[in-house]
């Protein structure tokens, strides 16, 4: 399960979309997750398009971005039962005092979609984009921010070193774990509670890995003089392309038919 993790992992490869200015990415991410709260039921074909176009370009295995839907079944599968069981309307099957609604079909349908498209689309900028890049482009875009004291560099550096440290510490909870089962532990067995206290073996060592690491990092940051944002010019400053603008020009077209398919109800 935790290797299925692909949130904040780097997948290289030679593509467009890996080429491309971060800053448009993070632009697309955010249109695209709008987009998909704004559908209503035929739009979501111009959703489903646009992404398979997205994972196309990127050059990224589609296996490898479905991968990291094992890690939210749980949760899909509450959302998916919740809006169903709760909805009220038109009943289609009664089982007792438990009414399955055609509202209650059509909306688990909807946020089922949503929640699916959103995860990939996310995973399409994590692994197309380094997480220097990300930083870079997040402080860039958030630069205005400056102008009312925000420390947008240290929002950002701070963004980077989570998002680096996610697959380290999955890496290190694997490891964790096998040591752990190899003494004996039994981490699936039990009720509830007693999963949870079997868990108490792999948490206290992963969190003073965590910790360890975090200050190995404050240290060598302190090592190389590093004193915040202020005064800091960038090795490979970010630059517009004509391939972004093309992008933006796509973009533009997508959420305008977006906003149209909201206005007419699609």
């Amino acid at each position: 399960m935790l290797r299925d993790i692909t949130i904040g992992q780097y997948y290289p490869a030679d593509s467009v979309l890996h080429r491309m200015d971060p800053r448009v990415k993070f632009i697309g991410t955010l249109a695209y997750i709008i987009s998909l709260f704004l559908f209503h039921s035929w739009g979501y074909v111009l959703g489903t398009v646009f992404l398979v176009s997205m994972i196309v370009l990127s050059k990224v295995p589609f296996k490898f971005m479905v991968r990291g839907l094992k890690s939210i079944v749980v949760l899909l599968m509450i959302t998916l039962v919740f809006n169903i069981l709760f909805t009220p309307g038109e009943a289609v099957v009664t089982i007792w005092k438990i009414h399955i609604t055609k509202e209650g079909l059509i909306l688990a349908a909807r946020m089922g979609i949503r929640l699916i498209f959103l995860i990939i689309g996310a995973s399409i900028m994590t692994l197309t984009t380094t997480p220097n890049q990300l930083t870079d482009g997040l402080e860039s875009l958030l630069g205005p921010l400056k102008k009312i004291h925000v420390p947008v560099h240290e929002v950002a550096m701070m963004m980077s070193i989570a998002l680096r440290f996610i697959p380290i510490l999955l890496e290190e909870t694997d490891k964790i774990m096998k040591a752990q089962m190899a003494r004996g532990a039994d981490f699936e067995s039990g009720n509830l509670i007693q999963k949870v206290k079997n868990m108490i073996p792999l948490l206290v060592p992963l969190f003073i890995s965590a910790f360890r690491r975090a200050n190995d990092l404050a240290l060598a940051m302190e090592a190389r003089c590093y004193h915040g944002g202020d005064g800091r010019t960038q090795m490979k400053p970010l630059r517009y392309q004509k391939r972004d603008y093309a992008a933006y020009a796509v973009l533009a077209v997508y959420f305008g038919i977006s906003i149209l398919c909201a206005v007419f109800g699609f």
